[in-house]
């Protein structure tokens, strides 16, 4: 927390799931607020407004305001203004949160895909058949298409559910095209963060390597992971490069700790050799320090495909809590690793 001077928190699989806040979370934050780091609530959730997003984190225990709040509900209205003359027709495949952003910034809202110049799209637990279809058709007219997110599930109290990635696939196979995405990793909407709080040196926190580890990276940002949410330990290990966190926890606990403790490299107690196709671990001691020390050697040595395999006790009591008993890096469906703490 000494090296940086505003927070960039994702939400679902950060800082809640669903109706229910991380463990630690909220302490985590709130001890960043008394040694005067700020907190931005950053998501890619479109669904609701940014006044309902900071009442629900402010239910939950966290300090926020609806200033604090930066979703891409915002960023895709905001594209699509860039884009379109005063006024122009918006299909909205989503919230009415979603549809009230397209109007603020002087568009209108339709339903009849005749009338629409674009096709925004957000999450929407509600999403049928019969928008999707109008929404088709409008594509397949040529309308502009921009996508809040392309998250492919969403973190919930009841483990990864579809996101709005999900039903832009459905879309995307429908009509042919490929969207616009205003969310995460696109870094427009960590640059809008940073910008609103005046940050000069920025870190962004989140669940998943594909869009808050990526669109930090992409802009400039260190990136904390954090494993509470979609990515877990065998995701992280077959990482590329460009999906690779510059500091890992296993939760917003970790902010207490020094940055060196948490970024990849040799860890004390942990031995970590190449073996026969992979990964040779030995030694004993806190499972996401092993992990850092894998990610560091298996990096190094190239990244892609490859197999952890432990030596002695310690080492395969470990990778059991990781997940990587038995598992092949990349692909593997692995349980949460968030109990693992640092």
């Amino acid at each position: 927390m000494d090296r940086h001077d505003v927070l960039l928190a994702d939400l679902d699989g950060t800082l809640y799931r669903g109706a229910v806040a991380v463990p630690g979370a909220v302490e985590a934050v709130l001890a960043a607020q008394e040694r005067g780091l700020a907190t931005m609530y950053v998501t890619n959730n479109a669904s609701r407004r940014p006044v309902d997003v900071a009442a629900h984190l402010v239910e939950l225990g966290f300090p926020a305001t609806e200033r604090e709040v930066v979703a891409s509900s915002q960023a895709a209205a905001t594209m699509l203004a860039a884009q379109l003359p005063p006024r122009a027709a918006v299909l909205v495949v989503g919230t009415e949160a979603l549809a009230e952003e397209v109007t603020r910034v002087g568009l209108t809202v339709t339903a009849d895909a005749a009338e629409a110049a674009a096709v925004v799209q957000g999450h929407n637990p509600e999403t049928g058949w019969r928008v999707l279809a109008e929404a088709t058709v409008a594509l397949r007219a040529g309308a502009v298409w921009v996508a809040c997110n392309v998250d492919p599930t969403l973190p919930t109290e009841r483990g990864p559910l579809p996101g709005n990635g999900s039903m832009v696939a459905a879309l995307r196979m429908a009509s042919g095209r490929e969207p616009q995405v205003a969310g995460k990793p696109a870094p427009a909407l960590l640059h809008e963060a940073a910008s609103r709080s005046g940050a000069r040196n920025p870190l962004m926190i989140g669940d998943r390597l594909d869009t808050d580890v990526e669109g930090g990276r992409a802009a400039g940002m260190t990136t904390l992971l954090v494993l509470t949410g979609v990515s877990d330990a065998t995701e992280l290990l077959g990482a590329p490069p460009a999906l690779r966190p510059d500091l890992i926890g296993a939760d917003m606990a970790a902010l207490a700790l020094p940055a060196d403790e948490l970024a990849p490299g040799p860890r004390p107690g942990w031995d970590v050799r190449a073996s026969d196709g992979g990964l040779e671990l030995s030694g004993d001691g806190h499972a996401l320090d092993a992990l850092r020390a894998l990610c560091a050697a298996h990096w190094a040595a190239g990244g892609g495909p490859a197999r952890v395999s432990p030596s002695g006790e310690g080492a395969m009591r470990v990778l059991g809590e990781l997940g990587l008993v038995p598992a092949t890096v990349a692909g593997a469906d692995t349980p949460d690793p968030a109990g693992a703490r640092p």
